[in-house]
């Protein structure tokens, strides 16, 4: 009986070239046997060299995806920056039934997740430094926020393409910002996973735009202020605003003062929608945009411009979709992930969000890229 597995390393099914041309059961227009065996043998070599192995693969990828997300769930990266530690002393530490601990472990290690040598598991260089909670550069804010929320949500993806409406809370009637913001638990793992997802464009911002020329800025939905913390890091001579929602306050100031940052740092409380944004001479708007409708979209940037001063700049980052939208799956998966979560957001192109700083007023516009999938977009008034 054949191997009729999908997978890579399965046993070949189909014929060989010498069965295939026997089985021939079509002649070229001229008639010619010599003519039929060439073509046919130029097809099975064509045919032959297309493999299921990138479509299984991804068609998978949610093993890898979930495995890395239990980690990081159960603590054993934080756990490791402790050292290398043996398959028998993670399942105690960790409370893990032992059926399918070397399974888990090793499956990380083949997935580059984690390291392994004689016996022990230990963090990889980027683990230890991105996945260790106790470090201000843990990104895990994000994955935990991802393995909560988004893996379940996106489970209903179908229905979402089907429906065009969001498949979270809103599915009870319930509203998605106002689920965050009421629940001190959810918020507090929000405003973490932003800080995750914001930190490598931070360092980004602060090394490739020129601050030298702007004494100020405001961080508009700062979040924690993950954002304007690493930016007042490597600039001491700038002061910042973090702009939120009141209920946001008690976490910003915390986190500035956690780094030592409360003299230069302040926060300020609003709704961008409802009230004029903070004055500064640069204002940053990171992943907020792909929230909202287009209307909404140029809304905040028509409010960015009457908020500025003349010279001043508005920051925009986001994974910014390539203008083909071909290359930034990222991006393009995160527009989808704006269809499971809201009720209008998506992401955009460089060339759409040059467009709607032209529309608002910006005279002089560009896009630089960052870092992974994140662009900033710059608009000057």
């Amino acid at each position: 009986m054949s191997d009729l597995s999908p997978f890579p390393g399965a046993k070949r099914t189909l014929p060989t070239r010498r069965e295939y041309i026997n089985l021939a059961v079509f002649r070229t227009p001229s008639g010619d046997p010599a003519m039929n065996q060439q073509i046919q043998s130029a097809d099975i070599n064509a045919t032959a060299s297309v493999t299921p192995d990138a479509i299984m693969q991804l068609g998978l990828a949610f093993w890898g995806s979930k495995t890395l997300l239990s980690a990081v769930e159960l603590g054993l990266f934080t756990l490791l920056a402790e050292g290398p530690l043996s398959a028998d002393v993670l399942t105690t530490r960790l409370k893990l039934h032992p059926r399918s601990v070397r399974d888990f472990l090793d499956a990380l290690v083949s997935l580059g997740q984690l390291e392994r040598n004689e016996g022990l598991y230990s963090n990889t260089p980027a683990g230890a430094q991105f996945l260790d909670r106790r470090k201000p550069t843990y990104v895990g804010g994000i994955l935990e926020m991802a393995n909560a929320r988004l893996y379940p949500f996106w489970g209903a993806l179908t229905e979402a393409l089907r429906t065009g409406e969001p498949q979270n809370e809103a599915k009870q009637g319930r509203d998605l910002f106002d689920e965050i913001y009421r629940n001190p638990a959810i918020l507090s793992e929000f405003l973490k996973a932003m800080t995750g997802l914001s930190l490598g464009a931070a360092h980004a911002i602060a090394e490739k735009f020129p601050w030298a020329n702007y004494k100020s800025f405001a961080d508009i939905g700062a979040a924690e202020g993950g954002f304007a913390v690493e930016l007042a890091r490597a600039h001491p001579h700038l002061s910042g605003i973090g702009f939120d929602l009141p209920v946001v306050r008690t976490y910003f100031e915390a986190y500035a003062a956690q780094h030592g940052l409360s003299a230069r740092l302040s926060f300020q409380a609003g709704d961008f929608f409802a009230q004029a944004m903070p004055p500064a001479d640069v204002l940053i708007m990171g992943h907020i945009l792909h929230d909202w409708s287009l209307e909404k979209k140029r809304t905040l940037i028509r409010k960015a411009y009457e908020a500025l001063p003349f010279g001043g700049a508005l920051i925009i980052y986001d994974p910014i979709i390539d203008d083909d939208r071909r290359r930034n799956a990222f991006g393009l998966l995160m527009s989808l992930n704006m269809l499971i979560e809201t009720r209008e957001g998506f992401d955009f192109t460089g060339a759409e969000c040059m467009d709607w700083l032209k529309e608002a007023g910006f005279a002089e516009m560009r896009i630089e890229p960052l870092v992974g999938p994140d662009s900033m977009v710059i608009g000057l008034k």
